[in-house]
Protein backbone atom coordinates (compact mmCIF):
# COMPACT_ATOMS: atom_id res chain seq x y z
CA UNK A 1 0.00 0.00 0.00
CA UNK A 2 1.70 3.70 -1.01
CA UNK A 3 0.03 6.79 -0.94
CA UNK A 4 -2.52 8.87 0.92
CA UNK A 5 -4.17 5.41 1.28
CA UNK A 6 -0.81 4.17 3.30
CA UNK A 7 -0.94 7.62 5.26
CA UNK A 8 -4.48 6.95 6.11
CA UNK A 9 -4.30 3.30 7.05
CA UNK A 10 -0.59 4.32 9.69
CA UNK A 11 -2.59 7.01 11.65
CA UNK A 12 -5.78 4.78 12.32
CA UNK A 13 -3.25 1.80 13.19
CA UNK A 14 -1.27 4.60 15.45
CA UNK A 15 -5.00 5.45 16.81
CA UNK A 16 -5.77 1.87 17.48
CA UNK A 17 -2.89 0.91 19.43
CA UNK A 18 -2.59 4.28 21.25
CA UNK A 19 -6.43 3.64 22.37
CA UNK A 20 -5.68 0.03 23.15
CA UNK A 21 -3.41 1.31 25.72
CA UNK A 22 -5.62 4.36 27.62
CA UNK A 23 -8.54 1.78 27.28
CA UNK A 24 -6.74 -0.93 29.41
CA UNK A 25 -5.92 1.89 32.25
CA UNK A 26 -9.47 2.93 32.48
CA UNK A 27 -11.01 -0.51 31.92
CA UNK A 28 -9.16 -2.08 34.52
CA UNK A 29 -9.28 0.75 36.52
CA UNK A 30 -13.24 0.20 36.53
CA UNK A 31 -13.20 -2.90 37.51
CA UNK A 32 -10.37 -3.07 40.18
CA UNK A 33 -10.58 -2.19 43.70
CA UNK A 34 -8.10 1.40 44.33
CA UNK A 35 -5.60 -1.14 45.72
CA UNK A 36 -6.03 -3.81 42.92
CA UNK A 37 -5.96 -1.07 40.51
CA UNK A 38 -2.19 0.25 41.83
CA UNK A 39 -0.92 -3.43 41.36
CA UNK A 40 -1.85 -3.99 37.92
CA UNK A 41 -0.48 -0.27 37.62
CA UNK A 42 2.97 -1.47 38.73
CA UNK A 43 2.58 -4.61 36.33
CA UNK A 44 1.32 -2.67 34.14
CA UNK A 45 4.22 -0.51 33.76
CA UNK A 46 7.00 -3.09 34.19
CA UNK A 47 5.54 -4.27 30.78
CA UNK A 48 5.69 -0.84 29.69
CA UNK A 49 9.16 -0.51 30.38
CA UNK A 50 9.95 -4.09 28.59
CA UNK A 51 8.27 -3.27 25.12
CA UNK A 52 9.87 0.08 25.00
CA UNK A 53 13.34 -1.87 25.35
CA UNK A 54 12.37 -4.45 22.83
CA UNK A 55 10.66 -2.17 20.21
CA UNK A 56 14.16 0.26 20.60
CA UNK A 57 16.44 -2.73 20.30
CA UNK A 58 14.80 -4.45 17.40
CA UNK A 59 11.80 -2.57 16.22
CA UNK A 60 13.76 0.58 15.17
CA UNK A 61 16.48 -0.59 13.83
CA UNK A 62 13.99 -2.94 11.66
CA UNK A 63 12.29 -0.48 10.10
CA UNK A 64 15.56 0.92 8.70
CA UNK A 65 16.42 -1.91 6.55
CA UNK A 66 15.83 -0.52 3.10
CA UNK A 67 17.21 -4.13 1.17
CA UNK A 68 15.96 -7.59 1.61
CA UNK A 69 13.11 -7.04 4.06
CA UNK A 70 11.36 -10.18 4.20
CA UNK A 71 14.70 -11.84 5.45
CA UNK A 72 14.88 -9.05 8.17
CA UNK A 73 11.88 -9.92 9.62
CA UNK A 74 12.47 -13.87 10.14
CA UNK A 75 15.53 -12.99 12.78
CA UNK A 76 13.55 -10.16 14.66
CA UNK A 77 10.78 -12.26 15.41
CA UNK A 78 12.62 -14.88 16.21
CA UNK A 79 14.72 -12.63 19.03
CA UNK A 80 11.77 -11.52 20.27
CA UNK A 81 10.74 -14.67 20.96
CA UNK A 82 13.37 -16.00 22.39
CA UNK A 83 14.48 -13.13 24.64
CA UNK A 84 10.62 -12.24 25.39
CA UNK A 85 10.83 -16.38 27.12
CA UNK A 86 13.88 -15.64 28.89
CA UNK A 87 12.42 -12.60 30.43
CA UNK A 88 8.73 -14.29 31.52
CA UNK A 89 11.28 -17.00 33.09
CA UNK A 90 12.78 -14.48 35.20
CA UNK A 91 8.90 -12.24 35.99
CA UNK A 92 7.50 -15.62 37.04
CA UNK A 93 10.66 -16.09 39.32
CA UNK A 94 10.41 -12.57 40.47
CA UNK A 95 6.87 -12.83 40.88
CA UNK A 96 7.27 -16.68 43.48
CA UNK A 97 9.92 -14.13 45.24
CA UNK A 98 7.15 -11.26 45.91
CA UNK A 99 4.24 -12.71 46.75
CA UNK A 100 0.74 -11.18 47.33
CA UNK A 101 -1.45 -9.36 44.53
CA UNK A 102 1.89 -8.01 43.23
CA UNK A 103 3.73 -11.07 42.58
CA UNK A 104 0.67 -13.31 41.48
CA UNK A 105 0.33 -10.07 38.29
CA UNK A 106 4.20 -10.16 38.13
CA UNK A 107 3.92 -13.91 36.93
CA UNK A 108 0.81 -13.33 35.27
CA UNK A 109 2.76 -10.95 33.03
CA UNK A 110 5.35 -13.21 32.61
CA UNK A 111 2.74 -15.80 31.17
CA UNK A 112 1.46 -13.79 28.08
CA UNK A 113 4.74 -11.42 27.73
CA UNK A 114 5.88 -13.33 24.56
CA UNK A 115 1.81 -12.59 23.15
CA UNK A 116 2.40 -9.09 23.51
CA UNK A 117 5.62 -8.66 22.28
CA UNK A 118 5.42 -10.63 19.06
CA UNK A 119 1.94 -8.82 18.42
CA UNK A 120 3.64 -5.85 19.07
CA UNK A 121 6.80 -6.83 16.87
CA UNK A 122 4.70 -7.72 14.18
CA UNK A 123 3.89 -3.87 13.60
CA UNK A 124 6.96 -3.61 13.05
CA UNK A 125 7.61 -5.93 10.34
CA UNK A 126 4.21 -4.55 8.78
CA UNK A 127 5.93 -1.41 8.64
CA UNK A 128 8.87 -1.96 6.96
CA UNK A 129 6.99 -4.26 4.61
CA UNK A 130 4.82 -1.14 3.63
CA UNK A 131 1.49 -3.47 4.59
CA UNK A 132 -0.28 -0.59 7.61
CA UNK A 133 -3.58 -1.83 6.59
CA UNK A 134 -2.14 -5.44 7.82
CA UNK A 135 -1.06 -3.50 11.25
CA UNK A 136 -4.39 -1.98 11.49
CA UNK A 137 -6.22 -5.26 10.80
CA UNK A 138 -4.48 -6.57 13.81
CA UNK A 139 -4.12 -4.25 16.10
CA UNK A 140 -7.73 -3.42 15.98
CA UNK A 141 -8.56 -6.74 16.29
CA UNK A 142 -6.72 -6.56 19.57
CA UNK A 143 -8.20 -3.20 20.65
CA UNK A 144 -11.65 -5.15 20.04
CA UNK A 145 -10.66 -8.57 22.23
CA UNK A 146 -9.20 -6.09 24.71
CA UNK A 147 -12.01 -4.15 24.98
CA UNK A 148 -14.27 -7.27 25.16
CA UNK A 149 -12.12 -9.12 27.68
CA UNK A 150 -11.99 -6.80 30.57
CA UNK A 151 -15.19 -5.31 30.23
CA UNK A 152 -16.29 -8.28 30.80
CA UNK A 153 -14.85 -8.90 33.98
CA UNK A 154 -16.17 -8.92 37.46
CA UNK A 155 -16.15 -5.67 39.70
CA UNK A 156 -13.10 -6.31 42.17
CA UNK A 157 -11.53 -8.52 39.73
CA UNK A 158 -7.32 -9.17 41.01
CA UNK A 159 -4.79 -7.74 39.58
CA UNK A 160 -3.38 -10.98 37.79
CA UNK A 161 -6.63 -12.48 36.16
CA UNK A 162 -6.27 -8.35 34.89
CA UNK A 163 -3.14 -8.85 33.36
CA UNK A 164 -4.11 -12.42 32.17
CA UNK A 165 -7.25 -11.11 30.01
CA UNK A 166 -5.59 -7.93 28.93
CA UNK A 167 -2.48 -10.55 27.55
CA UNK A 168 -4.89 -13.55 26.32
CA UNK A 169 -6.59 -10.28 24.25
CA UNK A 170 -3.62 -10.24 22.23
CA UNK A 171 -3.88 -14.09 20.71
CA UNK A 172 -6.51 -13.41 18.26
CA UNK A 173 -4.55 -10.39 16.74
CA UNK A 174 -1.26 -12.00 16.64
CA UNK A 175 -3.01 -15.17 14.69
CA UNK A 176 -3.82 -12.79 12.68
CA UNK A 177 -0.62 -11.04 11.94
CA UNK A 178 1.26 -14.66 11.76
CA UNK A 179 -1.51 -15.30 8.68
CA UNK A 180 -0.49 -12.53 6.92
CA UNK A 181 3.14 -12.23 7.48
CA UNK A 182 3.30 -16.43 6.66
CA UNK A 183 3.89 -15.85 2.99
CA UNK A 184 6.66 -13.05 3.05
CA UNK A 185 8.51 -15.15 5.65
CA UNK A 186 8.10 -18.24 3.83
CA UNK A 187 9.22 -16.43 0.66
CA UNK A 188 12.63 -15.07 2.46
CA UNK A 189 13.51 -19.11 4.29
CA UNK A 190 16.83 -19.36 4.11
CA UNK A 191 17.79 -16.02 3.19
CA UNK A 192 18.18 -14.45 6.39
CA UNK A 193 21.86 -15.48 6.48
CA UNK A 194 23.04 -14.92 3.17
CA UNK A 195 21.17 -10.67 3.50
CA UNK A 196 23.01 -10.30 7.03
CA UNK A 197 20.00 -10.51 8.53
CA UNK A 198 20.82 -13.47 11.04
CA UNK A 199 19.79 -13.86 14.16
CA UNK A 200 23.17 -13.25 15.22
CA UNK A 201 23.13 -9.66 14.40
CA UNK A 202 20.85 -8.76 17.39
CA UNK A 203 23.91 -10.23 19.18
CA UNK A 204 27.09 -8.35 18.00
CA UNK A 205 29.01 -5.48 19.70
CA UNK A 206 27.80 -2.42 17.51
CA UNK A 207 24.09 -3.24 16.92
CA UNK A 208 21.78 -0.23 15.56
CA UNK A 209 19.04 -0.97 18.20
CA UNK A 210 21.60 -0.48 21.13
CA UNK A 211 21.83 3.30 20.48
CA UNK A 212 17.57 3.53 20.87
CA UNK A 213 17.84 1.80 23.81
CA UNK A 214 20.33 4.40 25.55
CA UNK A 215 18.09 7.12 24.20
CA UNK A 216 14.94 5.41 25.42
CA UNK A 217 15.86 4.26 28.59
CA UNK A 218 17.39 8.15 29.11
CA UNK A 219 13.73 9.50 27.65
CA UNK A 220 10.55 7.81 29.01
CA UNK A 221 12.36 4.58 29.94
CA UNK A 222 13.51 6.42 33.02
CA UNK A 223 10.58 8.31 34.06
CA UNK A 224 9.00 4.96 33.82
CA UNK A 225 11.39 3.73 36.26
CA UNK A 226 10.87 6.45 38.50
CA UNK A 227 7.55 5.73 39.08
CA UNK A 228 7.88 2.14 39.74
CA UNK A 229 10.46 2.81 42.22
CA UNK A 230 7.94 5.68 43.73
CA UNK A 231 5.79 2.49 44.06
CA UNK A 232 7.73 -0.05 45.85
CA UNK A 233 10.18 2.41 48.10
CA UNK A 234 6.55 4.47 48.91
CA UNK A 235 3.20 3.32 48.17
CA UNK A 236 1.35 1.67 45.04
CA UNK A 237 -1.84 4.00 46.02
CA UNK A 238 0.66 6.55 44.92
CA UNK A 239 1.45 5.05 41.09
CA UNK A 240 -2.19 4.08 40.57
CA UNK A 241 -3.21 7.86 41.07
CA UNK A 242 -0.34 8.79 38.64
CA UNK A 243 -0.59 6.02 35.89
CA UNK A 244 -4.64 7.03 36.29
CA UNK A 245 -4.21 10.59 35.73
CA UNK A 246 -1.29 9.44 32.51
CA UNK A 247 -4.44 7.66 30.91
CA UNK A 248 -7.01 10.05 30.94
CA UNK A 249 -4.24 12.24 29.35
CA UNK A 250 -3.79 9.47 26.63
CA UNK A 251 -5.47 11.26 23.81
CA UNK A 252 -2.17 14.02 24.53
CA UNK A 253 -0.04 11.32 24.07
CA UNK A 254 -1.31 10.31 20.59
CA UNK A 255 -1.08 13.82 19.42
CA UNK A 256 2.62 14.07 20.93
CA UNK A 257 3.46 10.83 19.19
CA UNK A 258 2.19 11.51 16.15
CA UNK A 259 4.04 15.09 15.90
CA UNK A 260 7.05 13.41 16.30
CA UNK A 261 6.25 10.54 13.80
CA UNK A 262 4.66 12.46 11.01
CA UNK A 263 6.54 15.68 12.28
CA UNK A 264 10.34 16.06 10.78
CA UNK A 265 9.99 14.89 7.20
CA UNK A 266 7.02 18.00 7.00
CA UNK A 267 9.18 20.33 8.57
CA UNK A 268 12.07 19.08 6.71
CA UNK A 269 10.08 20.56 3.01
CA UNK A 270 9.32 24.07 4.46
CA UNK A 271 10.69 26.72 2.94
CA UNK A 272 13.15 29.94 4.93
CA UNK A 273 15.39 27.32 6.82
CA UNK A 274 15.74 27.11 10.52
CA UNK A 275 13.54 30.56 11.32
CA UNK A 276 10.12 28.79 9.02
CA UNK A 277 11.06 25.35 11.08
CA UNK A 278 11.44 27.22 14.68
CA UNK A 279 7.97 29.42 13.50
CA UNK A 280 5.95 25.85 12.61
CA UNK A 281 7.12 24.29 15.92
CA UNK A 282 6.26 27.02 18.03
CA UNK A 283 2.87 27.36 16.42
CA UNK A 284 2.37 23.57 16.93
CA UNK A 285 3.34 23.73 20.85
CA UNK A 286 1.46 26.95 21.56
CA UNK A 287 -1.84 24.23 20.06
CA UNK A 288 -0.35 21.37 21.67
CA UNK A 289 -0.31 23.17 25.14
CA UNK A 290 -3.55 25.01 25.08
CA UNK A 291 -4.98 21.04 24.19
CA UNK A 292 -3.72 19.94 27.14
CA UNK A 293 -4.95 22.55 29.46
CA UNK A 294 -8.09 22.53 27.89
CA UNK A 295 -8.35 18.97 28.20
CA UNK A 296 -7.84 19.36 32.09
CA UNK A 297 -10.08 21.63 32.12
CA UNK A 298 -12.70 19.28 30.74
CA UNK A 299 -12.22 16.57 33.02
CA UNK A 300 -12.11 19.18 36.01
CA UNK A 301 -15.58 20.23 35.56
CA UNK A 302 -16.82 16.98 34.93
CA UNK A 303 -19.29 15.92 37.67
CA UNK A 304 -17.99 13.67 40.73
CA UNK A 305 -20.04 10.64 39.67
CA UNK A 306 -19.04 11.51 36.34
CA UNK A 307 -15.45 10.37 36.77
CA UNK A 308 -16.25 7.70 39.55
CA UNK A 309 -17.76 5.92 36.26
CA UNK A 310 -14.85 6.18 34.12
CA UNK A 311 -12.39 5.24 36.57
CA UNK A 312 -13.98 3.87 39.51
CA UNK A 313 -12.61 3.75 43.04
CA UNK A 314 -10.04 5.24 41.91
CA UNK A 315 -11.20 8.42 40.88
CA UNK A 316 -10.93 10.18 43.82
CA UNK A 317 -7.16 10.19 43.93
CA UNK A 318 -6.98 10.72 40.23
CA UNK A 319 -8.92 14.28 40.55
CA UNK A 320 -6.40 15.75 43.30
CA UNK A 321 -3.89 15.34 40.97
CA UNK A 322 -5.58 17.31 37.57
CA UNK A 323 -4.26 20.29 38.22
CA UNK A 324 -0.77 19.27 38.43
CA UNK A 325 -1.18 16.75 35.86
CA UNK A 326 -2.67 19.35 33.20
CA UNK A 327 0.12 21.64 33.71
CA UNK A 328 2.65 19.16 33.20
CA UNK A 329 0.74 18.05 29.83
CA UNK A 330 0.51 21.87 29.23
CA UNK A 331 4.16 22.15 29.02
CA UNK A 332 5.03 19.19 27.78
CA UNK A 333 3.18 20.53 24.34
CA UNK A 334 6.59 23.54 24.33
CA UNK A 335 8.63 20.41 25.43
CA UNK A 336 7.72 18.42 22.48
CA UNK A 337 7.79 21.10 19.84
CA UNK A 338 11.19 22.66 21.00
CA UNK A 339 12.43 18.78 20.65
CA UNK A 340 11.16 18.55 17.49
CA UNK A 341 12.76 21.87 16.23
CA UNK A 342 16.17 20.08 17.47
CA UNK A 343 15.85 17.01 15.45
CA UNK A 344 15.43 18.47 12.52
CA UNK A 345 17.66 21.66 13.05
CA UNK A 346 20.37 19.55 15.17
CA UNK A 347 19.58 16.09 15.85
CA UNK A 348 22.84 15.59 18.38
CA UNK A 349 21.08 18.16 20.23
CA UNK A 350 18.19 16.09 21.77
CA UNK A 351 20.51 13.20 23.72
CA UNK A 352 22.12 15.93 26.12
CA UNK A 353 19.00 17.51 26.59
CA UNK A 354 17.08 13.90 27.80
CA UNK A 355 19.44 13.10 29.67
CA UNK A 356 20.54 15.89 32.11
CA UNK A 357 16.31 16.51 32.08
CA UNK A 358 14.87 13.20 32.60
CA UNK A 359 17.42 12.90 35.82
CA UNK A 360 16.31 16.18 36.93
CA UNK A 361 12.59 14.87 36.47
CA UNK A 362 12.99 12.10 38.24
CA UNK A 363 14.73 13.92 41.45
CA UNK A 364 11.64 16.36 41.49
CA UNK A 365 8.99 13.47 41.19
CA UNK A 366 11.03 11.96 44.38
CA UNK A 367 11.41 15.12 46.05
CA UNK A 368 7.98 16.23 45.64
CA UNK A 369 6.27 12.78 46.98
CA UNK A 370 8.65 13.09 50.16
CA UNK A 371 7.19 16.72 50.62
CA UNK A 372 3.53 16.37 49.49
CA UNK A 373 2.68 12.40 48.76
CA UNK A 374 1.29 12.03 45.04
CA UNK A 375 -0.07 15.33 44.52
CA UNK A 376 3.85 16.50 45.17
CA UNK A 377 5.42 14.33 42.94
CA UNK A 378 2.81 14.92 40.09
CA UNK A 379 3.73 18.43 40.34
CA UNK A 380 7.37 17.35 40.55
CA UNK A 381 6.61 16.14 36.99
CA UNK A 382 5.26 19.38 36.12
CA UNK A 383 8.43 21.62 37.68
CA UNK A 384 10.82 18.92 35.37
CA UNK A 385 8.24 19.06 32.25
CA UNK A 386 8.82 22.74 32.51
CA UNK A 387 12.52 23.08 32.68
CA UNK A 388 12.78 20.68 29.88
CA UNK A 389 10.72 22.87 27.76
CA UNK A 390 12.69 25.65 28.68
CA UNK A 391 16.31 24.31 28.27
CA UNK A 392 15.04 22.84 24.97
CA UNK A 393 13.94 26.26 23.80
CA UNK A 394 16.96 28.05 24.70
CA UNK A 395 19.01 25.21 22.91
CA UNK A 396 16.96 25.85 19.60
CA UNK A 397 18.09 29.77 19.99
CA UNK A 398 21.86 28.52 20.62
CA UNK A 399 21.41 26.52 17.50
CA UNK A 400 19.54 28.75 15.16
CA UNK A 401 22.20 31.76 15.68
CA UNK A 402 24.97 29.22 15.56
CA UNK A 403 23.46 28.35 11.91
Amino acid sequence: MRGPAAVVASILDQAASGLTNILVLILAARVSTAAGFAEFSMVYLVFTVALGLFMSYVGQALVLVREAREAACRPALAFTALASLVCAALLAATGWAVGGGTGRALAALGAVLPVVLLQDGARYCFSLLQRPHHALASDGLRLLATVGLLAAQPDGAGSARLVLAWGCAALPSLAVAAALLARPLRAAAGADGAAGHGLGAYLRRGHLGQRFVVEYAVGNGSSQLAVLALGLIGTPLAVGALRGASALFGPLNVFFGAANAFGPPLLARLGGGGRAVARATLLLGIALAVTGWAWAGLWLLLPDHWGRQVLGATWPAVAALLPATGTQYLLMGFGVSALLTLRVLSPRETLPVQVVFSLLSMILLFTGFALAGAAGAAWGLAAGSALKAAASWLRVVRVRRAG
